[in-house]
């Protein structure tokens, strides 16, 4: 049984994808962001980077129990524990883990910046929103192009790859500029695997309105905008006073 810590936001949607996909035995433990579950001893003995999603394994490698976090690290432990959706052949594998770190790298992080200018910031910055949009918009078109020729990001077979980056599809498609006849395509025959609709719905029921609404009709409350964004976050690991 694997022990999964997550919440409802996009990386944890991955891994919650991907348990489903294989039919693996595993146990959500909530970690509630706005109340602060990440900056606790016991998570931070699992993570020390206070982010979730995280898993343990009880069985890792030599039988022994193993935690791992950052999302692209879990789909690449959980594809080799079982075997399934990464590919064995050299070549396969690398263009795998190649669009795997495309997501990593680029589609999270720009969603996620987006996403914080655009509805969390207390200042709404056009130069900040603009720039991520944009970047949105490239990656969205580079991907596009990759999916004009192939029926997947890594080739004819779904994998760690697309399991990765369908979460963020929503905010990307808020700030799409143009057709993307292809993209379009991957989105909605992804959409359509059942473990893709368990694995985007567990956990919805915790979503909190200060956080679905903040920007859009009020501002993130102090405490709430300080444990996510501000000065909680960014103290030191383990001092949980600076509430903001």
């Amino acid at each position: 049984m694997i022990d999964l810590y997550a919440g409802p936001t996009p990386n944890a949607r991955k891994i919650l994808i991907m348990l489903e996909e294989l039919g693996a035995r595993y146990v959500i433990h909530e970690i509630d962001i706005l109340a602060g579950d990440q900056f606790t001893p016991a998570f931070l003995a699992i993570n020390p980077n206070n982010k979730m999603p995280a898993i343990v394994d009880p069985n890792g490698p030599g039988g022994a129990p193993i935690p791992v976090w950052e999302s692209g690290a879990i789909l690449i432990y959980l594809a080799e524990k079982y075997g399934r959706f990464i590919p064995a052949d050299p070549r396969a594998r690398i263009e795998c883990l190649k669009w795997l770190m495309f997501q990593m790298s680029g589609v999270g992080p720009m969603a996620g910046q987006f996403a914080f200018f655009r509805f969390y910031a207390p200042e709404k910055i056009r130069l900040a929103i603009d720039r991520y949009a944009g970047e949105l918009n490239r990656l969205m078109r580079v991907m596009n192009q990759r999916l004009e020729q192939a029926e997947y990001l890594a080739g004819d077979e779904y994998g760690i790859a697309d399991i990765a980056v369908y979460p963020w599809w929503d905010t990307m498609k808020l700030v799409s500029t143009e057709p993307r006849p292809a993209l379009e395509r991957w989105g909605d025959a992804i959409a359509a695997r059942p473990a893709v609709v368990t694995g985007m719905t567990l956990l919805t029921d915790r979503l909190r309105p200060e956080v679905v609404q903040a920007g859009m009709t009020r501002k993130m409350d102090e405490k709430t905008y300080s444990g996510l964004y501000g000065a909680r976050q960014h103290a030191q690991a383990g001092n949980d006073e600076a509430e903001g």
